[in-house]
């Protein structure tokens, strides 16, 4: 598949024309990764952003005790470093693949010298930047607010959304990727997971999750029902 009919297929470049599409792809840079390596660090300068074409990365911050805090796991068509780019600032959080991935790297001069060209373009990000920011306010709260079975039934209930089968969860990540995600330690997730089993909200495979109680999970999230 050629670089246009790529990005014409980016939820991020919906209804672009071809010719815009054939502009952004004049710009883009393929780049592959290996797993566990680094894409950037946070404070590093903003010099563009990327879009995951196959593969899985991690947003995360680190604490001054060095604990980490998974803010997004990326997967495919999904962007990363936008916000960065628009503000003109450096990047706010560091970025390393969970497995072996290619992407597409935007450099910010020249994405931002095409948009002051053609500023439609710049409307589906801000659309998806919104989307997102909802997104991290959910988690900030989830995290500030809710007890971790909460944190994990919200996950859950989120990750079936927008699924074919809402009620099967695959589970794309390690229990300990999942468990930074969440705000807590791999032990903690494994007793509430069979916690989860054994009070019938879920039934936990290797790699899978079925929600078994779309109601109780609706209030532990809620915080309306704790597990006994």
């Amino acid at each position: 598949m050629n670089i246009t009919s790529i990005i014409a297929a980016i939820p991020l470049f919906e209804g672009l024309t071809q010719q815009q599409c054939e502009s952004l792809g004049a710009i883009a840079v393929r780049r592959n990764y290996s797993r566990q390596q680094s894409l950037f660090s946070e404070g590093d300068e903003s010099n563009g952003f990327y879009i995951i074409l196959t593969g899985k990365v991690k947003i995360f911050k680190l604490s001054p005790e060095g604990k980490e805090q998974i803010l997004h796991i990326m997967g495919p068509g999904e962007p990363f470093g936008e916000a960065a780019v628009f503000a003109g600032e450096h990047f706010p959080a560091s970025a390393r693949t969970l497995a072996e991935s290619k992407v597409l790297f935007f450099p910010r001069l020249s994405f931002v010298a095409l948009i002051t060209k053609n500023p439609s373009l710049s409307l589906n990000m801000l659309a998806f930047l919104s989307r997102r920011l909802r997104r991290l306010t959910s988690l900030v709260e989830d995290l500030s607010l809710k007890e971790v079975p909460g944190r994990f039934a919200a996950y859950l209930l989120y990750s079936g959304k927008h699924k074919n089968d809402p009620d099967v969860i695959e589970l794309g990540i390690s229990k300990n990727q999942l468990a930074g995600l969440l705000g807590t330690i791999p032990e903690t997730l494994s007793r509430i997971l069979k916690r989860m089993s054994q009070e019938k909200f879920i039934k936990a495979g290797v790699r899978h999750i079925q929600i078994l109680d779309r109601e109780g999970l609706r209030e532990l999230s809620e915080g309306r029902r704790r597990l006994s």
